[in-house]
């Protein structure tokens, strides 16, 4: 008999060699049919899969991440069991799930595939979905796995079988396709109900651009028709709230070929926003105690050889500056940490002065790869609104708490009201990720849990999401169609202070080594405005708003009168311009609406009469004739609603 523990720690006895499948259907028929996999003392596994020994349990549901996760995967294979009933002969690479859906990497030899036939092979998965074929999962001999693949002349999967330790090789097998894999798998194809292949793309083998470049499938599946539907629903929201296209449109940003990929160049209306942001920070932070600084864009090499920047990011930086001095190389720095590091080293300093709180909006840079690339948010160079904080071990739990508060109430500010905090744990099982002595992380991860948990904060956990010199807490916003993001960081840290002999003298007169805070509620600048646009389809709050208002004369002998209400509106801190094009006023409204200005004020005879404006809110319509001062009036209420 074995113990199988549930997640409310209640305890139940069965017989070794009982599924967890059994186990559901021990507790309803109906948790029964809801289950797609289950996790075995912190291990996925396919539900059909024996216990034989003492367990934690977690049944994994369409509800949850590893249960669509295993829903996804599964469905990679249908996708490609549907591509060798369709084109005999076709290889495959790896068809793992990801955030949104899976993706197969295929080699269809001389078809080449086009979008239209992405139909077809859709309509072929719903096919053998329909036949209800079970998942079966089998250990092989890396012999027979080599022989089986061989046979079927896939090089792909011989190569990826030759990386794998014998005795470590399973195959999956429904219906008529068997593949190389992993697991885990949901009990049946049944279970898939509605299918869009969404894009295809090329991929090289392995990420190597000196490989075969493969066909990548992109795809995503449910378990209800009306899922489908309501997921292309908002793709096509997506797509209208698209940041490059907005951004464009706005005249916010930019980029440039000759400048360079990924580098973005930001217009008057988009800096605008972007400095407004961070002036909001800023006054935030100086009320908090936080001391602003300015660093170079530049460091040596050994400053990040010393922080352990180098050897993690090394491979991603650009390539080092030289000098005329011989052996001497500049980077472009990829984090702020080092310098601000530098700062608090600088002097000596008494745990009197703690904690010391260094702010900085900074613009670092990495190398991404071209092919991920992607408008504002991801991007080879921007700014992080970048602050450190240096305590005792004593001061880091206030601190923390305070980091918190306002990353919430930044967050609330901006408009995004639904959101979770992931905290962000080291990988047990590979500890070469990460810098520092077990002790120092045992320290870190057990502030960031005791805080949460002091404040009540709705959180989750994922091990091997830290950074590579601490734990951290991310927060995961909702956006306004419900998509989820990563906004905003916190994290402790008490490597970097150890690697840098980072010292404050206590109480006691002698030395003593900071614990240091990295945390930045934006996360960066750029990242953070692609996510607005998108949250807000542009409409930004009113207080960030670039235009506020656009006077529209009927015709030019209204001119004059525009610019006196343009002078009486600036004196009361409220932004905009005249449109002062020969064009129609209906075309002026049509184009400043799209153009996202909130308020348009229309200026003709009857308005040069009374003195005042007609006034039009975006999306709202007509709101009647105003004086200037009632408008005033008006616009300052809707200011602080």
């Amino acid at each position: 008999m074995i113990n199988v523990t549930f997640p409310d720690g209640n305890i139940r006895t069965y017989e070794s060699g009982t599924t967890a499948m059994d186990v559901a259907k021990s507790i309803s028929e109906g948790l029964a049919r809801n289950v797609l996999s289950a996790t075995i003392n912190g291990e996925i596994r396919d539900a059909s899969r024996p216990i034989t020994e003492d367990a934690s349990i977690v049944f994994n549901t369409w509800n949850d991440d590893d249960g669509k996760m295993t829903f996804w995967h599964s469905s990679a294979h249908l996708l490609a069991e549907a591509l060798e009933a369709l084109y005999p002969g076709t290889k495959f690479g790896i068809g793992p799930a990801i955030d949104r859906g899976f993706y197969y990497d295929v080699d269809t030899g001389d078809t080449v595939l086009t979008p239209t036939d992405l139909v077809k092979i859709e309509k072929k998965m719903i096919e053998l979905a329909r036949e209800k074929n079970e998942y079966v999962r089998k250990e092989v001999s890396k012999a027979d796995a080599l022989a089986y693949f061989e046979e079927k002349n896939d090089e792909y999967k011989l190569e990826l079988i030759n990386d794998l330790e014998d005795g470590d090789i399973t195959f999956y097998t429904q219906g008529n396709f068997t593949d190389l894999c992993k697991g885990p798998h949901i009990p049946q194809t049944g279970i898939i109900k509605a299918v869009k292949l969404t894009s295809l793309a090329g991929a090289y083998w392995r990420g190597d651009e000196n490989r075969k470049q493969l066909t990548r499938i992109y795809g995503i599946t449910f378990p209800k028709a009306k899922e489908l539907t309501e997921y292309l629903h908002m793709m096509e929201e997506a797509k209208k709230r698209d940041h490059r296209k907005l951004g464009a449109e706005m005249e916010l940003f930019m980029f440039s070929e000759k400048v360079g990929a990924g580098l973005p160049i930001w217009l008057p209306k988009g800096t605008q926003v972007r400095e407004r942001l961070q002036d909001f920070l800023k006054k935030e932070q100086e009320k908090r105690g936080y001391v602003g600084v300015v660093t170079p864009h530049i460091g040596k090499k050994d400053l990040y050889v010393t922080s352990g920047h180098y050897d993690k990011y090394g491979e991603d930086s650009f390539q080092p500056i030289t000098t005329p001095k011989e052996g001497e190389e500049f980077y472009l720095k990829p984090m702020n940490c080092p310098h601000h590091c530098e700062i608090f080293g600088h002097r000596p300093r008494s745990y009197k002065e703690l904690p010391v709180r260094i702010a900085e909006f900074g613009t670092v840079y990495r190398y991404e790869q071209s092919g991920e690339l992607h408008g504002l948010s991801r991007v080879r160079g921007f700014t992080q609104d970048d602050a450190h904080i240096f305590c005792t071990t004593e001061q880091l739990k206030d601190e923390f708490l305070n980091v918190l508060e306002l990353t919430t109430y930044v967050l609330k500010k901006m408009g995004f009201e639904k959101f979770t905090a992931q905290i962000s744990l080291r990988d047990p099982d590979n500890p070469s990720k990460y810098i520092g002595s077990p002790e120092n992380w045992d320290a870190a991860e057990r502030a960031i849990i005791e805080a949460t948990q002091e404040v009540e904060m709705e959180t989750t956990t994922e091990y091997g999401e830290a950074a590579f010199y601490g734990p951290k807490l991310d927060f995961m916003i909702k956006d306004a169609i419900g998509r989820q993001w990563q906004l905003g960081t916190i994290q402790v840290d008490y490597n970097l202070p150890e690697r840098f002999e980072l010292e404050y003298v206590g109480s006691d007169n002698a030395g003593h080594r900071p614990v240091m805070i990295h945390r930045a509620p934006f996360g960066s600048m750029e990242r953070f405005m692609s996510i607005l646009i998108e949250h807000t389809a542009g409409k930004f709050p009113l207080w960030l708003t670039p235009d506020q208002f656009v006077l529209l004369p009927v015709s030019d002998k209204y001119i004059d009168l525009c610019h006196s209400i343009k002078m009486e509106l600036a004196k009361h801190d409220i932004r905009g311009f005249i449109d002062s094009r020969t064009e129609s006023i209906g075309r002026k409204i049509r184009d400043n609406e799209l153009a996202k200005i909130p308020y348009l004020l229309i200026i003709g005879e009857k308005e040069m009469e009374n003195g005042g404006v007609a006034v039009r809110r975006q999306g709202e319509g007509d709101k009647g004739t105003m004086s200037v001062e009632d408008f005033v009036a008006h616009f300052q209420q809707a200011l602080a609603e």
